[in-house]
C-alpha cells in the first residue's frame, strides 16, 4: 500500500493527490489490513485500547520499573536545596538560550560548567561572560578563535579563568564530557547530537534530552546505552515531558497507553480534500502557509514538520524508546488549543494528563530538576480564560507521513534513521522552494524507505556507524531524487 509517485529517471512528477485515500485514516487502523511496507509479519498487532504487552521494551527514561519508582523517591527525598552543574549543548539555541533562562531563575540550583554553539560568537562570548563555564566549544576554527580575542580583551577572565575554547565535533564531545558536570542538555539538531550524547551517556551524566535524532535514529544503540551505565534519560520537548511527569508515582505494569497531542499544524481547519485541491491549483499559498504555524512562531522546519504532522510521527517513535511502550500502545489526538501536553492511559483505564501553558521552559526545567518541583516566575495556568478543550483523530489519509512513521518504528532497527534523514532532506528542499510539492515529501520518504528495505536495512546489532551511514544515505537519495525537479507540474 504505497503513497502514490511517478519516478522516472530521478524526475518526481507531483500525481493526483486524491491517490492518498488509500491509506488508512487513523495510525492503529492499518494495523487490520497490508502495511504500507508490505511486512512479512503474519500475525495483526492488539490495538492499544487491548493492549496485551507484546512489542513493550525496556524504557530510557526513568520508569515503569520498581527500581525507577526507588530512584525516584530516594532523589524526592534529598530535598530541592541540591545544586546540579550542567553542560548545554547549542547555547546559542532556542533550547540553550531557555536553559540559562531558568540558570538565572535558580542561580542556587545550577551551575554551567560548558557551552557549544555553532558560529554565534556574539552571544557565546556573552554567555562566557556570565556563566563563566570551563569549556566553550564553536564549530569552527575561525569562530573559536574570535571567541577568544572577544573574551581576553574583556580582561574579564586570568589565564587560569579562560574558558578551555574548542571547536568542531571533537569540541562538542568536549563539552558534553567536561569531568565536573552531572547533567548534558542536548539542544543541538541533527545527527551531530548523537555522538556527544553516547560519550556522556558512557561516563554516566544524565541527559535532559532536547535532541530528537538521538531516539529517533540512535535508540537501536542508546537504550541498551543507558541501562548498562544507569543514566536517567529525561526528556526536554512538551510531549515527552507531559508522559515523564504523568508517569512519576506509576507502578510497574501500570501504563497501558500513551497518548501524545498534537497542534494539527498548519492545515489542521482544511479538509483533506481542500488540501488536495490547494495543492494542485495554488503551490505558492500551500507553500507560505505550510511554514506558518497558526499557534506560535517556531523554526521553519519544524513548522513544516507540523504541517505534515510528521513531527508527531516522530515523537510516537521518541516515545516507543523512552518509554517503553509498543508501538501499538501509543496515539495520536488533535488538540488545537496546545494546553494539553500529552496524557498516559493506566490498567484501570484512567487517564492522567499534564497541563500547562504552552512554554517550552516548563518541560526543560523538569528535565533538569527531576523529581524536584522548583518554584518559577511563570504566568499560572487559567483554564477559565482558556474557555474550551477540544480533541479529535488525526485522518492520515491527510496526513500520510504519521503512517510511515508507525511503520518505520514497527520495522525498528536502522529504518527509523532512513525516515528522519529522508525527512529532514525533502524538508529542507520544499523549504528552499526547488519544485518539490508538499505532497511530495512522503512520496519521497516512503521511496526512501522501501529502497532502504530492499538493500541494507538492518534490524539487529545497530551500530552507531549503520546509523549514520544509513542518514548519509537517506540524505543522498532525496537530493537525486528531486535534483531534476522543475517548478512547474509536468504532463504526461
Amino acid at each position: 500500500m504505497k503513497v502514490p509517485s511517478i519516478a522516472l529517471s530521478g524526475l518526481l512528477l507531483l500525481h493526483s493527490a486524491t491517490a492518498f485515500s488509500s491509506l488508512s485514516s487513523l495510525p492503529n487502523a492499518s494495523k487490520q489490513s497490508t502495511t504500507l511496507l508490505h511486512s512479512s509479519s503474519s500475525s495483526k498487532p492488539i490495538p492499544g485500547s487491548l493492549g496485551t504487552g507484546a512489542g513493550w521494551i525496556d524504557p530510557s527514561a526513568p520508569v515503569n520499573t520498581a527500581a525507577s519508582l526507588k530512584k525516584t523517591l530516594a532523589k524526592a527525598l534529598e530535598g530541592a536545596a541540591f545544586q546540579k552543574r550542567i553542560s548545554i549543548l547549542g547555547s546559542t539555541g532556542s533550547i540553550g538560550t531557555q536553559t540559562l533562562d531558568i540558570v538565572d531563575a535558580c542561580p542556587d540550583n545550577f551551575v554551567v560548567d560548558a557551552l557549544s554553539a555553532g558560529t554565534n560568537v556574539r552571544l557565546m562570548a556573552e554567555q562566557c561572560l556570565k556563566y563563566r563555564p570551563k569549556v566553550a566549544s564553536l564549530s569552527t576554527p575561525r569562530a573559536a578563535e574570535e571567541l577568544k580575542e572577544i573574551l581576553t580583551k574583556s580582561g574579564q577572565f586570568s589565564k587560569e579563568d579562560m574558558p578551555n575554547i574548542v571547536y568542531g565535533n571533537e569540541g562538542i564531545v568536549e563539552a558534553a564530557t567536561v569531568s565536573s558536570a552531572d547533567t548534558v542538555v542536548t539542544g543541538i539538531v541533527g545527527a551531530a547530537g548523537l555522538l556527544p550524547t553516547i560519550e556522556a551517556i558512557k561516563l554516566g551524566k544524565d541527559i535532559a534530552l532536547a535532541n530528537k535524532e538521538t531516539l529517533i535514529s540512535g535508540g537501536p544503540v542508546i537504550n541498551p546505552l543507558v541501562e548498562k551505565h544507569g543514566v536517567n534519560m529525561l526528556p526536554a520537548d512538551s510531549e515527552h515531558s507531559a508522559i515523564f511527569q504523568c508517569l512519576q508515582g506509576v507502578p510497574e505494569g501500570g501504563l497501558r497507553r500513551v497518548i501524545l497531542t498534537a497542534s494539527g499544524g498548519a492545515f489542521r481547519d482544511m479538509t483533506k480534500e481542500e488540501l488536495f485541491r490547494m495543492c494542485e491549483e495554488e503551490k505558492e499559498a500551500v507553500q507560505k502557509k505550510a511554514t506558518t504555524h497558526p499557534n506560535w512562531d517556531m523554526g521553519a522546519k519544524i513548522t513544516l514538520d507540523s504541517a505534515t504532522m510528521m513531527n508527531k510521527g516522530l515523537e510516537v517513535i521518541e516515545a516507543h524508546y523512552l518509554f517503553g511502550a509498543s508501538y501499538d500502545d501509543i496515539d495520536i489526538v488533535i488538540h488545537p488549543q496546545s494546553i494539553v501536553h500529552s496524557m498516559i492511559e493506566t490498567q484501570d483505564t484512567s487517564c492522567i494528563a499534564q497541563l500547562g501553558w504552552a512554554d517550552m521552559r516548563l518541560p526543560i526545567v523538569y528535565s533538569v530538576s527531576w523529581p524536584h518541583r522548583l518554584k518559577m516566575p511563570y504566568k499560572p495556568l487559567d483554564l477559565a480564560q482558556i474557555g474550551s478543550l477540544t480533541f479529535q483523530k488525526p485522518d492520515t489519509e491527510k496526513y500520510p507521513c504519521i503512517s510511515l512513521a508507525y511503520e518505520a518504528g514497527r520495522m525498528g532497527g536502522t529504518m527509523t534513521a532512513v525516515l528522519n534523514a529522508a525527512n529532514e532532506a525533502a524538508n529542507e528542499m520544499f523549504r528552499e522552494d526547488v519544485g518539490l510539492g508538499f505532497l511530495d515529501i512522503p512520496k519521497l520518504i516512503e521511496g526512501a524507505m522501501e529502497g532502504h528495505r530492499e538493500n541494507g536495512f538492518k534490524k539487529e546489532d545497530v551500530t552507531l556507524e549503520d546509523i549514520l551511514s544509513c542518514d548519509a544515505w537517506a540524505r543522498e537519495y532525496v537530493k537525486e531524487k528531486t535534483k531534476n525537479v522543475v517548478k512547474k507540474p509536468v504532463v504526461l
